[in-house]
This record gives structure tokens, C-alpha cells and sequence, in this order.
């Protein structure tokens, strides 16, 4: 996700308005007196506490527009239902507000659905993981991020692994020389590895060698999932003349297999 950019969601990024704390405070009053003018030079000049907060998402793969329009509107609600009577300044109030609407975006958008808990315990692991790297300058162990939110390291790891966005075999790893190496390309597929297929070949060339109707018949068993009372019904034998052919066919196929 790229946040570099010049302009996100049509609005420049580089030429928000930078207000002063007392510019601020004389806006906040004027928009809880009901000036629409001043609510919407307050809410441009809190756009950049928009764009810090969604920083913190840079992991995420949705696109940085949508994760700021959303941010908007986390800090709308801020404005809102903000208390000028309590002592808290404006910016420590909203940043819950807007990490609150983005983290419920992620979750209703993800394409695979992870539990709330599950969700809660992966964002409280990343913001333990960010704050001690900002304190200690180094990456920390699962084990000390366990201790630092009092959560089992087991489902610490569960939960980060659930909240990944999943993967398409025709991601690209890696590219030289326009040669492009795909996920599929390191995917083991036991499915199909070099032995089956020489065993289904060999299976193929022994199915070839039966008389047409025994093959007919392991065919319709074997292939088509058929019972040997539909297999009877469709070739117009009994049951019992079924299961002696199909017998015999199988014999003579394990006998050229071995």
C-alpha cells in the first residue's frame, strides 16, 4: 500500500492545511455551535492524523484511497461525539476513533472471515510488536510479545496467521531477464508428481489390453462410480455375469501391472 503519493482520494497531500492548536480550538467551538464552514476547515485541517493513522496499516494490501476514505470517516465521528468539557485533547480521542473504523472495514472486507477475538489478539499482538520496537529498536520474539499483552504465544501466532490476506498462485516472487517466477512455481503438487503419472500411464495401457466389454466395465465401476446393479441394468447382463467380468478384467490388469 503506497502512501507516498501526491494526492489520495482527490485530495492533495501536500498542500493540507496546517492549523495551529488556538486555530483549532476556535474551529472545534464554532463547529459545536453549528458552523458548517468551520467543521469542514476543521475536518481538512485534521486530514494529516488520517493519513498518520493509516501508516500503520501499510502492511495491509487494501488500497490507500479506500483505507483514507474510511479513516474520514472515523474522524467525522470523532468530531462529532467529541466532549469539549472533558480534558483530553482532540487528536488523543480520535486516533481510537479512526483505527477503530479501519479495523472494522478490514474485517467486514476480508475475503477469508476471521472471528472478532481472533482479529483483537493479532492488532494487539502488531501494536505490541510496534511499540517495543520503537523502545528497543529491534524486532521482538513471539515469546516477549506474549508477555508484554498477556496472551499465549500459541494464539498469538494463530491469530497473525489468520488476519494474512491470502495469496494467488499467480502472484509473482520474483522476475530476472522477464523470466517471471510464480507462487505456483513453488507449490509441491503430490497430486502429480512423476510416479503417478507413470502409474496412471501404465494403468491406461493395461485398461487398453482388456476385451472391449471388460473395459466397458471397469470404466463404468471404476471411473463413472457406478454399482454393478446399474452397471447389469445399462449393458443388459446380470449382476452376477458383472461381477465374474469384472473380476476376471481386474486379474488380467494386475497381472500386466506386475
Amino acid at each position: 500500500m503506497a502512501l507516498n503519493k501526491v494526492e489520495i482520494c482527490g485530495v492533495n497531500t501536500a498542500k493540507l492545511p496546517i492549523l495551529t492548536n488556538e486555530e483549532k480550538e476556535t474551529l472545534l467551538f464554532k463547529v459545536k455551535e453549528g458552523d458548517e464552514e468551520a467543521r469542514q476547515r476543521y475536518i481538512k485541517g485534521n486530514l494529516r492524523l488520517v493519513l498518520s493513522v493509516i501508516k500503520r496499516f501499510s502492511s495491509s494490501n487494501e488500497n490507500a484511497d479506500d483505507l483514507f476514505q474510511i479513516g474520514c470517516i472515523g474522524l467525522i465521528k470523532a468530531i462529532d461525539n467529541f466532549d469539549t468539557t472533558m480534558n483530553v485533547k482532540f487528536s488523543t480521542y480520535a486516533v481510537p476513533m479512526i483505527i477503530g473504523e479501519i479495523r472494522r472495514y478490514l474485517r467486514d472486507n476480508n475475503a477469508i472471515r476471521v472471528s472478532r477475538s481472533l482479529r483483537d489478539t493479532a492488532y494487539k499482538a502488531i501494536n505490541a510488536r510496534d511499540m517495543y520496537m520503537k523502545r528497543n529498536m529491534k524486532e521482538p520474539t513471539i515469546m516477549e510479545i506474549a508477555d508484554e499483552i498477556g496472551i499465549d504465544k500459541e494464539d498469538i501466532v494463530y491469530a497473525l496467521d489468520a488476519i494474512q490476506s491470502p495469496m494467488s498462485l499467480y502472484d509473482p516472487v520474483y522476475t530476472e531477464g522477464g523470466d517471471t517466477l510464480y507462487v505456483m512455481d513453488q507449490v509441491s503438487d503430490k497430486k502429480n508428481k512423476e510416479e503417478n503419472w507413470v502409474q496412471n500411464l501404465a494403468l491406461s495401457d493395461a485398461l487398453d489390453r482388456l476385451a472391449k466389454r471388460e473395459r466397458h466395465i471397469i470404466n463404468l465401476r471404476f471411473y463413472e462410480g457406478k454399482t454393478q446393479m446399474e452397471v447389469a441394468d445399462e449393458i443388459g447382463i446380470s449382476q452376477a455375469q458383472v461381477s465374474r467380468l469384472e473380476k476376471s478384467a481386474l486379474r488380467s490388469m494386475k497381472a500386466y501391472l506386475n
